[in-house]
């Protein structure tokens, strides 16, 4: 299992330090997001997949370690989910939820659906979407994995960092904590 980094922020606090920034570096998603997951706090370096209502590189996503070694020891990832907005099907259900805790995964963050919402509020995961849906996804092997994506028109690139807190989510180019 991946060890979290200290989760000693709040996005308020992110907030008020990079209010000022112009560079582009330090961005909010919209407060959009319901929280779906067993862990309301999380933190770590963006992994992306984009796909439309097709949910084959999310499943191949949380299958994989959901953390990266570093000198420090294992840092857990969060996988951002460009699902253009769709609220039709779900791209996160019961199962993937659980392969996501299971290897180590920070948090998952999808601007699309989720469903099973019941099993993943059972997860050591943290999982914001923008809604629950009932209906699966089809299986095309269709989308893209570690390309830049927008979520709500916000930019996310792999590589960037996530902190989601129970006031919203932050993006930055760099760890922040």
């Amino acid at each position: 299992m991946a060890i979290a980094i200290a989760l000693t922020f709040a996005t308020c606090d992110l907030c008020d330090a990079h209010k000022g920034d112009s560079t582009g570096d330090f961005r909010v998603l919209p407060p959009v997001f319901r929280d779906f997951g067993g862990v309301q706090k999380f933190a770590g370096p963006v992994v992306t997949v984009k796909c439309f209502e097709d949910n084959t590189l999310v499943k191949a996503a949380v299958d994989s370690p959901g953390y990266l070694e570093t000198p420090q020891g294992r840092v857990a990832k969060v996988l951002v989910v460009d699902g253009g907005g769709s609220l039709r099907k779900a791209l996160l259900g019961g199962n993937l939820g659980a392969a996501a805790a299971r290897n180590g995964w920070a948090g998952v963050v999808i601007d699309g659906c989720v469903r099973d919402t019941a099993e993943l509020a059972t997860q050591a995961v943290g999982i914001r979407a923008l809604a629950s849906m009932p209906m699966p996804t089809e299986k095309r092997q269709q989308g893209q994995a570690d390309v830049a994506v927008q979520v709500q028109g916000v930019w996310v690139r792999p590589g960037d960092w996530l902190y989601a807190d129970e006031d919203g989510i932050v993006v930055a180019a760099k760890a922040l904590v």
